[in-house]
């Protein structure tokens, strides 16, 4: 039957909305509710079970808002939370993974480096990821400090942003490598900087369009798209301050927004 409830989406902080905007592109009719956790922002830096528990108290939030399937548009939560989330709530979820199957498939030297938060990188998914989808390629891992902050002010170009993303693709540009993968959804928002400074030869990937693809299929499995023939609406929350939210936002997208200020309960 059709289902006019939201999808509900959540990352570490502004990151999601790249995820999200995604699926607002192919879904233009669905309502969507994101929360920002931006008070616990970044996530990478914290253990599994904090991770865990904050995202689990993110999913409260959306549920409660009627979310009838929840992405969980960060990496690092992805990682981290989503068989505990799966298990423990009776909605779909989308997670997402670092793009390793579509970089291997498109590399031509066979050496492919991925960007990406400490919890990622070190995962057991991650590793999986190579195994299954990369056993004739060289991945090379790169944590990049600094950038999920730097996108939390909306400074994902300039002098700052630039230094920052010199000191992270050094070591990969160095190894050769002619595939990027983009393994934080923060970091798409450096997208442009990054294409320069790796070169036109390097081809840059991340996981927004195949992540709304995923989420179009489980509408259709679960006959849970929405009737109705206007746009959808977009809700932002945060967990942080509102109007220094709503200003990011508006900085990364060009669009003027409102937000409202949550809190997670935390078990």
């Amino acid at each position: 039957m059709p289902d006019d409830r939201p999808i509900g989406a959540f990352d570490s902080g502004v990151g999601g909305l790249s995820i999200v905007s995604e699926v607002r592109r192919l879904l233009p009719t669905e309502d969507v509710i994101f929360l920002a956790d931006s008070l616990h922002c970044p996530y990478g830096p914290r253990p599994e079970e904090q991770i865990r528990a904050l995202s689990a108290a993110a999913v409260e939030v959306l549920i409660e808002r009627g979310a009838k399937l929840v992405v969980v548009a960060c990496n690092t939560a992805s990682v981290a939370s989503l068989a505990h989330l799966r298990q423990r709530y009776g909605v779909p979820f989308v997670g997402i993974v670092p793009a390793v199957k579509p970089a291997a498939e498109r590399t031509r030297s066979k050496r492919v480096g991925v960007i990406a938060t400490n919890t990622t990188l070190r995962g057991r998914i991650f590793d999986e990821l190579i195994a299954r989808f990369a056993g004739d390629v060289v991945v090379f891992r790169q944590v990049c400090p600094g950038l999920v902050e730097l996108a939390e002010e909306g400074l994902c170009a300039g002098p700052e942003a630039e230094s920052a993303l010199r000191d992270c693709l050094s070591p990969l540009l160095a190894e050769r490598i002619d595939t990027l993968v983009l393994g934080c959804t923060h970091y798409v928002f450096f997208r442009p900087l990054i294409q320069r400074l790796a070169g036109d030869e390097i081809a840059v990937i991340d996981t927004g369009e195949p992540v709304a693809r995923q989420v179009a299929r489980l509408l259709d499995t679960h006959e849970t798209h929405s009737r109705r023939q206007a746009p959808g609406r977009l809700t932002l929350l945060t967990t942080g301050d509102p109007e220094h939210f709503a200003t990011v936002v508006g900085r990364l997208t060009g669009e003027r927004v409102v937000a409202e200020r949550v809190e997670l309960a935390l078990d």
